[in-house]
């Protein structure tokens, strides 16, 4: 019995690594994880179009490397994930830098300052293709090279600047479509970028609002600042902050904390909108998975349960340490995971408390006991636990109608209102307030209907001897006019004058 070597084609292998899933904003992530663990506090994004030729830079001021740390970090596979890692390092295969790159780009320049000294190397896949016998070697670049890289002249001056830094440069970006015209390809890769940065603000939060006593890391995109979009909404005191949890896995905490985000009519329209995320408030309920406070995962029940419109404000944020990735199964663009038996066992278990709570915010907001209108057009019936709405046969405009009716005329009308009361569409209105409550208004009445309406009352209050104050009061106190107040202050006014 004897062995072969047999060493993958570099060209080949290469090839086939850059198409394992990544998008831009997930191949941006893991290279961004890399700064983190290298405890940057400042991490730039940089990106132009630069006449077609496209190009992308993620700069840091983290502890940088020296030339053999370099060498390893250019290496597929550099580190094994069966490795005990520190606490605060959010790598996992050692792939990330080279697959996230190369998911985007044909050709990857990284350069790293570290105790003053500056070392550069350079991944091709172009040049490894055209040279298949050239094997796994990989571009090391002096001084000169670096100059003669345009799109570094800036990034290498920011750099020589800091006391330790590196830099990782994107350039061959050909995963735009080539059959577009430039100009749309441009606008692609605007849209992209745009993309991704929402998805660094969510996935890098508890980064960029580390809150009071801690320090907060800064992104920026083209200099724009990213602000942490926390899917919680932890700063409004609406929001429902559960009692936490924890899972232990191998002595190993997972904490687990739920939340019940605020309800429509807690929050203005625009705050509501900001945290719907994309897909809306029914989409993006469930477990929100961390990994080292990086967001791994979102917006999942793992199949534990289904997304309902009555648990739609139900988000849970679930802590693991970076030592348990062997069970979550963690992939290698760190945007997947999936509980064991022994963890979904808990997760179910925590999932029935915070059911109960998710629904009984939409519940109650359903609860209208006492009505600030003293004559509203539907009553509030509550018998034997059974809740109904009727319209109220006694309201001013309808009894004034009634009395202007011979008998038979009046039976009819009030056998009319019932079978509108009956008919009530609650279903329809239910699901749309529990979908879109933003979107359910009340029609508005003409303004000539609510002025000939104002007429009916405005001579009985009048003979009444009420001072004008109190006409008004009464007056808007009666719907349709309390519904419209602004509009029926207006024409009661003008009657005045006239």
């Amino acid at each position: 019995m004897h062995y072969e070597n047999l060493y993958p084609s570099p060209s080949s292998l290469m090839e086939s690594l850059r198409d394992i899933g990544y998008s831009m904003e997930t191949a941006l992530a893991d290279v961004i994880d890399n700064s983190i663990t290298a405890r940057a506090t400042d991490i730039n994004i940089d990106f132009s179009w630069n006449d077609a030729k496209p190009w992308l830079a993620i700069s840091d001021n983290g502890h940088g490397m020296d030339y053999q740390e370099l060498l390893l970090a250019m290496k597929l596979g550099s580190l094994n994930p069966l490795e005990f890692r520190k606490d605060n390092d959010l790598g996992r295969f050692g792939l990330g830098l080279k697959t996230a790159s190369f998911s985007q780009c044909r050709e990857l320049t990284v350069v790293s300052k570290k105790e003053n000294s500056i070392s550069a190397m350079e991944w091709d896949l172009d040049q490894i293709t055209e040279n298949p016998d050239t094997g796994w070697k990989v571009k090391v670049l002096d001084s000169n090279d670096l100059h003669q890289v345009v799109e570094l002249n800036e990034l290498l001056s920011n750099l020589e600047q800091k006391s330790s830094g590196t830099i990782v440069l994107w350039r061959k970006l050909d995963r735009l479509d080539s059959f577009d015209s430039l100009a749309i390809r441009e606008k692609k890769l605007n849209s992209i970028i745009d993309h991704s940065r929402k998805h660094l603000e969510l996935t890098y939060h508890r980064f960029l609002n580390a809150g009071s006593g801690k320090k907060s890391i800064r992104i920026f995109l083209n200099g724009g600042r990213l602000e942490g979009i926390d899917p919680f909404n932890v700063a409004h005191n609406a929001t429902l902050e559960l009692p936490s949890q924890s899972i232990y896995v191998d002595s190993k905490k997972i904490k687990v904390q739920p939340f019940v985000l605020p309800h429509y009519t807690k929050v203005s329209p625009q705050e509501y909108e900001k945290y719907s995320g994309d897909g809306g408030y029914l989409h993006n309920q469930g477990f929100y998975v961390y990994r080292n406070k990086r967001l791994i995962i979102k917006s999942t029940w793992f199949r534990l349960m289904p997304k309902e419109e009555l648990t739609k404000l139900v988000r849970v944020r679930v802590d693991i340490p970076n030592s348990l990735d062997h069970i979550w199964k963690i992939d290698v663009k760190k945007s997947n995971a999936s509980p064991p038996e022994v963890v979904r066992r808990g997760l179910k278990q925590i999932i029935s408390e915070v059911e109960y709570s998710g629904k009984r915010v939409f519940k109650q907001k359903g609860h209208r006991l006492k009505s600030k209108v003293l004559e509203p057009f539907w009553n509030r019936n509550v018998v034997s636990g059974k809740v109904s709405y009727e319209i109220s046969k006694s309201h001013p405009l309808i009894d004034s109608f009634k009395n202007k009716l011979g008998d038979d005329l009046r039976n009819e009308f009030v056998n009319i209102l019932s079978s509108v009361e009956s008919s009530f569409p609650s279903d329809l209105y239910f699901n749309d307030f529990a979908n879109s409550p933003e979107n359910v208004v009340k029609p508005r009445v003409p303004t000539e209907e609510l002025k000939s309406i104002i007429k009916i009352f405005l001579p009985i209050y009048k003979n009444e001897k009420l001072s004008k104050e109190q006409i008004v009061e009464k007056i808007t106190q009666i719907e349709p006019m309390a519904s419209h107040i602004d509009l029926s202050l207006k024409i009661i006014e003008e009657m005045e004058l006239e």
